[in-house]
């Protein structure tokens, strides 16, 4: 596995080592020594499996607040989205800014998102499935998101087939805006050495 800066600390995208023949193909989708070896000591507790049935359908941008903040890895394994993580955490020099990717079953590329950042996606094909691990389990209590349209953000979304916009969750619908926003999350710098 090789892991590629996104330029946001913390936030991985991740190539895997692809073993390739005329049978198909052979990759590790985690291995613990490997992944800690990058730097990622998350201790996924959860593993989740999402399909979106038609092209243009946006979940997002999500998080969980503290004590149950979740770290995240993310990918695709068939058809393709647009992956989006921004960093929330209050003092990081990339506080606000975020990081987009297309993550596909053709690419293979897993993206890992620490904790103190939101996701979202946005398939860009139909009957697309999603699959994530987590570091803690889902709390509604603690669920939390930001508008995937809020104008701070300036996401570049993909133009979606509808013409009226992504196909969104009526709790997506509601998201508060990044202003009305107050993070829980604390920027902590990697130790030096």
């Amino acid at each position: 596995m090789r892991a590629i800066e996104t330029g946001l600390p913390g936030l991985l995208l991740l190539e895997p080592k692809i073993f390739r023949d005329e049978r198909g193909f052979f990759l590790e989708s985690y291995n613990r020594k490997g992944f800690a070896d990058l730097g990622i000591t998350a201790e996924f507790v959860q593993d989740n499996h999402a399909c979106s049935t038609q092209a243009g359908v946006l979940r997002g941008l999500h998080f969980q607040t503290p004590p149950m903040a979740q770290a995240k890895l993310v990918w695709v394994t068939r058809g393709g989205v647009l992956d989006v993580a921004v960093d929330l955490r209050v003092g990081s020099p990339t506080f606000g800014r975020h990081y987009a990717v297309e993550l596909s079953a053709e690419n293979f590329l897993r993206l890992f998102i620490p904790k103190g950042f939101a996701h979202a996606y946005a398939t860009l094909t139909p009957d697309c499935e999603f699959q994530y691990k987590v570091d803690a389990p889902y709390s509604p209590r603690h669920d939390a998101g930001i508008r995937w349209d809020d104008p701070d953000l300036n996401i570049p979304w993909p133009r979606f087939a509808t013409g009226a916009g992504p196909v969104l969750s009526e709790k997506d619908k509601t998201l508060p805006f990044f202003k009305e926003f107050h993070s829980p999350f604390v920027f902590e710098a990697p130790a030096a050495g």
